[in-house]
């Protein structure tokens, strides 16, 4: 398989360097904070208190519950391997030093969500960025933006496996073509579809590695098991031009057949003709079945039919 030193389609980019910003590229506008510098990179991470230590250990614990069984067995072999049932918040220099010795990635402490570029920055250098930050016992059932716990627990096992780490750095490195053809969009319903809320076959039936199914109970449950949700396998042209939902489950998933089939989708698809024929919104509906899908599983729909979350729906 290719690897990201002999792939040639990035021959003539710097990644060391912080990707510039047009004035082309829509992006979020986000306010840099006064103590981070152009990289957002926090001085220091958080000195968290023992309750900050204890919302971890509940949601962790919550978490066991519900992925034996539903969580791919990579996610699982990376829960052990970066030894995070220890209990508590993890050191994010410890867990740089172990993830180092397996794929050569850090941990980096950032103050919120930070800017499309210089996430992409970070990426491409193996470098991911944790939110310095732990919800309350107020917010422990969702929080909008991303928390050290959907961070280091849903994301970090994952870059133990040696392919997907490798994706992951080819993922930010594509960010500077998706800036230069100003389709970041397209670019985000990747990562949404892959990173956040992926499925993957394995031998014993399809398990989550997306760190949005796995960082939350309901979402584990139901990507997986609920037959209201579509499954599809993976199309990388299809999904980049796919809608998706943030703040309620998804309608529809997309599952690879293993992390080797997810990196030659997307490292040796040819993105330059594929933004040259992007709509700059999207094409198709989240909930949608077109006619080049290869279905798994056709949805019913029935818990966003009934009105989600917002009515009370039951995620089945």
């Amino acid at each position: 398989m290719a690897t990201p030193e002999n792939t040639s389609h990035h021959t003539d980019t710097d990644f060391t360097a912080l990707p510039e910003l047009g004035d082309e590229v829509f992006t979020a506008p986000l306010a840099r904070p006064e103590h981070v510098g152009e990289d957002w990179v926090e001085p220091a991470q958080t000195n968290y208190t023992s309750e900050d230590h204890s919302v971890w250990n509940a949601l962790f614990a919550r978490q066991m519950e519900v992925l034996p069984g539903r969580a791919a067995s990579a996610f699982m072999a990376g829960l052990d391997k970066l030894d995070l049932s220890r209990g508590g918040i993890p050191e994010f220099g410890e867990l740089s030093e172990e993830l180092d010795k397996l794929t050569g990635w850090s941990v980096i402490p950032v103050p919120m969500l930070i800017p499309d570029h210089v996430f992409f920055w970070h990426l491409a250098n193996r470098r991911f960025p944790a939110g310095n930050f732990i919800r309350t016992r107020e917010t422990f059932d969702y929080i909008q933006e991303p928390d050290v716990f959907h961070d280091v627990f849903g994301h970090v096992p994952m870059l133990t496996d040696p392919v997907f780490a490798d994706y992951m750095q080819e993922y930010g490195r594509a960010g500077w073509k998706a800036m230069r053809y100003n389709r970041l969009k397209a670019l985000g319903a990747l990562y949404w579809y892959t990173v956040e809320f992926g499925l993957i076959e394995e031998a014993e039936g399809i398990r989550a590695y997306g760190a949005g199914i796995l960082s939350g109970p309901t979402e584990a449950k139901f990507a997986v098991e609920a037959q209201s949700p579509n499954r599809i396998m993976l199309n990388v042209d299809r999904v980049m031009r796919t809608d998706y939902v943030i703040s309620d489950l998804q309608p529809t998933y997309f599952v690879i057949e293993s992390f080797d089939d997810l990196y030659r989708q997307t490292v040796e698809r040819d993105f330059d003709r594929l933004y040259r024929n992007l709509a700059p919104g999207f094409t198709y509906a989240n909930s949608a079945v077109i006619d080049v899908d290869n279905v798994v599983n056709r949805g019913t729909q029935e818990y966003h039919l009934r009105g989600g979350n917002g009515s009370g729906a039951a995620p089945i």
